[in-house]
Protein backbone atom coordinates (compact mmCIF):
# COMPACT_ATOMS: atom_id res chain seq x y z
CA UNK A 1 0.00 0.00 0.00
CA UNK A 2 1.55 3.17 -1.48
CA UNK A 3 2.67 5.34 2.24
CA UNK A 4 0.98 9.49 1.64
CA UNK A 5 3.05 12.24 2.00
CA UNK A 6 1.60 14.96 3.59
CA UNK A 7 3.35 18.30 3.13
CA UNK A 8 3.21 21.25 4.26
CA UNK A 9 3.26 25.09 3.65
CA UNK A 10 6.32 25.62 1.42
CA UNK A 11 7.91 28.89 0.84
CA UNK A 12 10.90 29.67 -0.89
CA UNK A 13 13.12 32.87 0.75
CA UNK A 14 16.17 34.57 -1.03
CA UNK A 15 18.74 34.89 1.20
CA UNK A 16 19.98 38.88 1.51
CA UNK A 17 19.78 39.97 4.90
CA UNK A 18 20.55 38.58 8.39
CA UNK A 19 17.13 37.51 8.77
CA UNK A 20 16.93 35.30 6.18
CA UNK A 21 20.91 34.39 7.01
CA UNK A 22 19.82 33.01 10.63
CA UNK A 23 16.93 30.22 8.48
CA UNK A 24 19.98 28.74 6.58
CA UNK A 25 19.34 24.79 8.07
CA UNK A 26 22.34 23.27 9.53
CA UNK A 27 24.25 20.62 7.55
CA UNK A 28 23.76 16.65 7.74
CA UNK A 29 26.98 16.27 8.90
CA UNK A 30 28.27 18.87 11.97
CA UNK A 31 31.57 18.56 10.89
CA UNK A 32 30.54 20.85 8.14
CA UNK A 33 28.38 24.19 7.80
CA UNK A 34 27.00 26.42 5.41
CA UNK A 35 27.16 29.42 6.90
CA UNK A 36 30.98 29.52 7.56
CA UNK A 37 31.66 27.53 4.29
CA UNK A 38 34.20 29.67 1.40
CA UNK A 39 34.95 26.11 -1.00
CA UNK A 40 33.56 27.61 -3.95
CA UNK A 41 34.42 31.24 -3.17
CA UNK A 42 38.31 30.28 -2.37
CA UNK A 43 39.98 28.54 -5.02
CA UNK A 44 43.03 27.06 -2.94
CA UNK A 45 42.20 27.30 0.83
CA UNK A 46 38.25 26.98 0.97
CA UNK A 47 36.72 25.39 3.47
CA UNK A 48 33.28 23.68 4.74
CA UNK A 49 34.44 22.93 8.05
CA UNK A 50 31.76 24.59 11.01
CA UNK A 51 33.33 27.59 12.02
CA UNK A 52 31.97 29.52 14.87
CA UNK A 53 34.22 32.26 14.33
CA UNK A 54 32.56 33.16 11.21
CA UNK A 55 29.22 33.41 13.09
CA UNK A 56 30.25 36.92 15.15
CA UNK A 57 29.47 39.94 13.36
CA UNK A 58 32.28 42.18 12.00
CA UNK A 59 34.83 39.53 11.93
CA UNK A 60 37.09 40.12 9.28
CA UNK A 61 37.81 36.96 6.67
CA UNK A 62 41.36 36.10 6.51
CA UNK A 63 42.96 37.31 3.61
CA UNK A 64 43.72 33.99 0.91
CA UNK A 65 47.03 33.76 0.01
CA UNK A 66 48.35 34.30 -3.84
CA UNK A 67 47.59 31.30 -6.05
CA UNK A 68 50.57 29.30 -7.38
CA UNK A 69 50.86 27.67 -10.65
CA UNK A 70 48.63 24.99 -11.42
CA UNK A 71 51.35 23.09 -13.27
CA UNK A 72 55.29 23.41 -13.49
CA UNK A 73 56.73 24.36 -16.68
CA UNK A 74 60.54 23.96 -16.42
CA UNK A 75 60.43 25.91 -19.20
CA UNK A 76 58.59 29.09 -17.75
CA UNK A 77 60.56 28.89 -14.78
CA UNK A 78 63.02 31.52 -14.97
CA UNK A 79 60.43 33.72 -16.39
CA UNK A 80 58.09 33.06 -13.79
CA UNK A 81 60.83 33.81 -11.32
CA UNK A 82 61.62 37.32 -12.75
CA UNK A 83 58.24 38.21 -13.09
CA UNK A 84 58.53 40.61 -10.07
CA UNK A 85 60.76 42.98 -11.88
CA UNK A 86 60.99 43.99 -15.54
CA UNK A 87 63.54 46.79 -15.84
CA UNK A 88 62.16 47.65 -19.24
CA UNK A 89 58.45 48.11 -17.94
CA UNK A 90 57.31 51.07 -17.23
CA UNK A 91 55.17 51.29 -13.59
CA UNK A 92 51.41 52.13 -14.21
CA UNK A 93 50.92 55.74 -12.00
CA UNK A 94 48.67 54.68 -9.00
CA UNK A 95 45.99 56.84 -9.41
CA UNK A 96 44.72 58.62 -12.46
CA UNK A 97 45.34 62.38 -12.60
CA UNK A 98 42.42 62.25 -15.50
CA UNK A 99 39.87 61.05 -13.59
CA UNK A 100 37.20 62.40 -11.55
CA UNK A 101 37.49 62.23 -8.18
CA UNK A 102 34.41 60.87 -6.99
CA UNK A 103 35.47 61.40 -3.06
CA UNK A 104 35.03 65.26 -4.07
CA UNK A 105 32.55 65.17 -6.26
CA UNK A 106 31.21 68.73 -6.28
CA UNK A 107 27.27 68.70 -5.08
CA UNK A 108 25.28 69.33 -8.58
CA UNK A 109 21.52 69.76 -7.47
CA UNK A 110 20.47 68.90 -11.35
CA UNK A 111 22.36 66.07 -11.32
CA UNK A 112 20.53 62.94 -10.74
CA UNK A 113 21.81 61.39 -7.65
CA UNK A 114 22.50 57.79 -7.40
CA UNK A 115 20.62 55.34 -5.30
CA UNK A 116 22.61 53.57 -2.83
CA UNK A 117 23.40 49.63 -3.77
CA UNK A 118 21.44 47.38 -1.36
CA UNK A 119 24.09 45.45 0.95
CA UNK A 120 24.82 43.43 4.07
CA UNK A 121 26.51 45.77 5.49
CA UNK A 122 30.30 45.42 7.12
CA UNK A 123 29.14 44.18 10.64
CA UNK A 124 27.25 40.81 9.08
CA UNK A 125 29.27 37.43 9.49
CA UNK A 126 31.89 36.81 6.79
CA UNK A 127 29.66 34.48 4.97
CA UNK A 128 26.52 36.30 4.64
CA UNK A 129 29.16 39.64 2.94
CA UNK A 130 29.94 36.59 0.56
CA UNK A 131 26.43 36.00 -0.07
CA UNK A 132 25.72 39.90 -0.38
CA UNK A 133 28.39 40.86 -2.74
CA UNK A 134 26.28 40.65 -5.73
CA UNK A 135 23.17 42.24 -4.51
CA UNK A 136 23.50 45.76 -6.50
CA UNK A 137 24.31 43.80 -9.29
CA UNK A 138 23.18 39.90 -9.39
CA UNK A 139 20.80 39.72 -6.63
CA UNK A 140 20.71 36.92 -4.05
CA UNK A 141 23.09 34.20 -3.99
CA UNK A 142 21.37 31.77 -1.74
CA UNK A 143 17.80 30.30 -1.21
CA UNK A 144 16.24 28.27 1.63
CA UNK A 145 12.78 26.51 1.34
CA UNK A 146 10.64 26.06 4.68
CA UNK A 147 7.97 23.93 5.30
CA UNK A 148 5.64 25.46 7.09
CA UNK A 149 7.86 27.90 8.46
CA UNK A 150 10.71 24.93 9.11
CA UNK A 151 13.85 25.43 7.00
CA UNK A 152 14.47 22.18 5.29
CA UNK A 153 16.81 22.74 2.16
CA UNK A 154 19.09 25.38 1.08
CA UNK A 155 20.92 26.33 -1.96
CA UNK A 156 23.94 28.50 -3.29
CA UNK A 157 24.36 30.00 -7.13
CA UNK A 158 25.07 32.95 -9.27
CA UNK A 159 27.75 33.73 -12.07
CA UNK A 160 30.60 31.80 -12.45
CA UNK A 161 33.09 34.50 -11.94
CA UNK A 162 31.54 34.37 -7.98
CA UNK A 163 33.11 31.14 -7.38
CA UNK A 164 36.81 30.86 -8.52
CA UNK A 165 36.87 26.90 -7.41
CA UNK A 166 34.15 26.34 -9.99
CA UNK A 167 36.35 28.40 -12.97
CA UNK A 168 39.36 26.02 -11.39
CA UNK A 169 36.93 22.92 -12.34
CA UNK A 170 35.87 24.13 -15.35
CA UNK A 171 39.31 25.05 -16.49
CA UNK A 172 40.07 21.17 -16.54
CA UNK A 173 37.64 20.40 -19.75
CA UNK A 174 38.38 23.02 -22.72
CA UNK A 175 35.91 21.27 -24.60
CA UNK A 176 32.88 23.17 -22.91
CA UNK A 177 31.96 26.49 -23.99
CA UNK A 178 33.66 29.51 -23.10
CA UNK A 179 30.39 31.97 -23.93
CA UNK A 180 28.45 33.02 -23.35
CA UNK A 181 29.51 31.65 -19.27
CA UNK A 182 27.28 29.83 -17.43
CA UNK A 183 25.60 30.44 -14.20
CA UNK A 184 26.58 27.83 -11.21
CA UNK A 185 24.79 25.87 -8.58
CA UNK A 186 27.51 25.05 -6.43
CA UNK A 187 25.41 23.54 -2.93
CA UNK A 188 22.35 21.98 -2.66
CA UNK A 189 20.93 20.08 0.45
CA UNK A 190 18.08 19.25 2.43
CA UNK A 191 17.93 18.41 6.08
CA UNK A 192 18.14 14.58 7.11
CA UNK A 193 14.24 14.89 8.45
CA UNK A 194 13.16 16.21 5.03
CA UNK A 195 14.58 13.78 2.55
CA UNK A 196 13.11 12.66 -0.45
CA UNK A 197 9.80 14.97 -0.61
CA UNK A 198 11.31 16.69 -3.37
CA UNK A 199 12.32 19.66 -1.20
CA UNK A 200 16.21 19.95 -3.57
CA UNK A 201 14.36 19.61 -6.87
CA UNK A 202 11.80 22.22 -6.03
CA UNK A 203 14.44 24.45 -4.58
CA UNK A 204 16.91 23.74 -7.85
CA UNK A 205 13.66 24.24 -9.85
CA UNK A 206 13.05 28.17 -8.17
CA UNK A 207 16.96 28.82 -8.90
CA UNK A 208 16.56 28.17 -12.78
CA UNK A 209 13.39 29.85 -12.94
CA UNK A 210 15.52 32.67 -11.31
CA UNK A 211 18.71 32.32 -13.32
CA UNK A 212 16.41 32.59 -16.96
CA UNK A 213 14.95 35.33 -15.91
CA UNK A 214 17.95 36.91 -15.16
CA UNK A 215 19.04 36.48 -18.34
CA UNK A 216 21.68 33.31 -18.21
CA UNK A 217 21.32 30.92 -21.19
CA UNK A 218 22.99 28.13 -19.08
CA UNK A 219 23.57 26.83 -16.00
CA UNK A 220 26.19 24.19 -14.71
CA UNK A 221 27.18 22.30 -11.45
CA UNK A 222 30.28 20.15 -10.31
CA UNK A 223 29.56 16.99 -8.18
CA UNK A 224 32.03 14.66 -6.61
CA UNK A 225 31.50 11.21 -7.90
CA UNK A 226 31.13 8.81 -5.05
CA UNK A 227 31.00 10.83 -2.34
CA UNK A 228 28.91 10.15 0.51
CA UNK A 229 25.72 12.45 0.76
CA UNK A 230 26.59 13.73 3.61
CA UNK A 231 30.15 14.66 2.53
CA UNK A 232 29.14 16.62 -0.41
CA UNK A 233 27.54 20.01 -1.62
CA UNK A 234 26.60 19.60 -5.11
CA UNK A 235 24.39 16.64 -4.86
CA UNK A 236 25.38 13.33 -7.60
CA UNK A 237 25.07 13.31 -11.24
CA UNK A 238 22.01 11.17 -10.70
CA UNK A 239 20.12 14.13 -8.78
CA UNK A 240 21.21 16.29 -11.52
CA UNK A 241 19.68 14.35 -14.30
CA UNK A 242 16.38 13.97 -12.64
CA UNK A 243 16.51 18.11 -11.94
CA UNK A 244 16.60 18.31 -16.21
CA UNK A 245 20.48 18.50 -16.31
CA UNK A 246 22.75 16.42 -19.03
CA UNK A 247 26.06 15.15 -18.18
CA UNK A 248 28.46 17.70 -20.29
CA UNK A 249 31.41 16.03 -19.10
CA UNK A 250 31.87 12.51 -18.10
CA UNK A 251 34.60 12.19 -15.52
CA UNK A 252 35.18 9.47 -12.57
CA UNK A 253 36.00 11.98 -10.23
CA UNK A 254 34.82 15.50 -11.41
CA UNK A 255 31.95 15.32 -13.97
CA UNK A 256 30.34 18.23 -15.09
CA UNK A 257 26.41 18.63 -15.48
CA UNK A 258 25.03 21.71 -17.51
CA UNK A 259 21.23 22.67 -18.02
CA UNK A 260 20.42 24.84 -21.44
CA UNK A 261 17.77 27.71 -20.50
CA UNK A 262 15.44 28.94 -22.94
Amino acid sequence: MARLRFVGEIQILDVTDGAGFALVPPCADPGFDHRSCDYWEDADQGSKAARLSWLEPGRPRPEPRPRGPVAANPFLADLEAGAAFNPFATPRPASNPFAPDESHEPDNPFAPRRAPRPTVGDEAPPKLRLLGRGLGVFGSYAKVLLVDEVAVAYTQFGPLTAYPRAQRVRDLYPQLPDAPLPAVITCIATTPEARRQGHALRLVAAVIDDLAGRGFTAVETYPVEGAPPDATSAATPAFWIRAGFDLAVADERFPVMRRELG
